[in-house]
């Protein structure tokens, strides 16, 4: 998934980059404005408007001199739309929902890198650090099997390869407090979606 442009990836050309600028607000613009935001022209954009509005994706009504447009958010088609934007905070959500039935649950689980960031095209990774308890062997079956079926179904959900990262608590506690590039990022950009937050888990280390 491309969640830096999630509207244009699924739909292309300039009805993709209208309906991404109308995703975004709930103001009425005008055309030129419109066209503006969604970064084409206005002759671009007056050639797309009227099949919008026809499909009724798109409301349209006269204040004159100008007519005036905004994203009708009751039609089940702009309604998907309006899901494509948020793409990047549904996952968040399917993420934190998928790991709440997780048995062995871990002590937490973070993402981080560019999803973390708001970077993440079609071709990034997802990086993951999974926390796994201290009372866990990290070969036990039941942990092995239920983590590779988050990573599966985190794959199935976004498109993206997942790539998981996975320590013991202590160990965590370790590498955060070391000079390591790669916690230092997780301590910085990391998101939570399940368990511990990273203000939870550095408190030990900035005791």
């Amino acid at each position: 998934m491309d969640f830096v442009r999630p509207v244009q990836a699924v739909i292309p050309g300039v009805q993709g980059e209208i309906l991404a600028a109308l995703a975004e607000t709930t103001a009425d613009l005008n055309l030129r404005t419109l066209a503006r935001l969604a970064g084409v022209s206005v002759a671009q954009a007056s050639r797309v408007m009227p099949t919008l509005v026809e499909l009724g994706l798109v409301d349209r009504h006269e204040v004159p001199p100008s007519s005036q447009f905004r994203l009708n958010r009751h039609s089940i088609a702009a309604q998907m739309v309006v899901d494509l934007a948020r793409s990047r905070d549904i996952t968040l959500e399917r993420l934190r929902l998928a790991a709440s039935s997780l048995s062995p649950s871990p002590i937490s689980i973070i993402v981080f890198g560019s999803f973390a960031r708001g970077e993440a095209d079609a071709y990034s990774d997802l990086d993951v650090v999974i926390l796994r308890p201290e009372n866990v062997d990290e070969e036990d079956d039941a942990w092995t099997s239920s983590i590779e079926a988050w990573r599966t179904d985190t794959r199935a959900l976004t498109g993206n390869r997942v790539e998981v990262l996975e320590v013991s608590e202590h160990e965590a506690h370790t590498r955060f407090a070391s000079d390591s590039s790669l916690w230092n990022d997780v301590a910085r950009e990391g998101i939570a979606v399940h368990g511990l937050t990273i203000d939870e888990l550095l408190a030990p280390v900035h005791a």
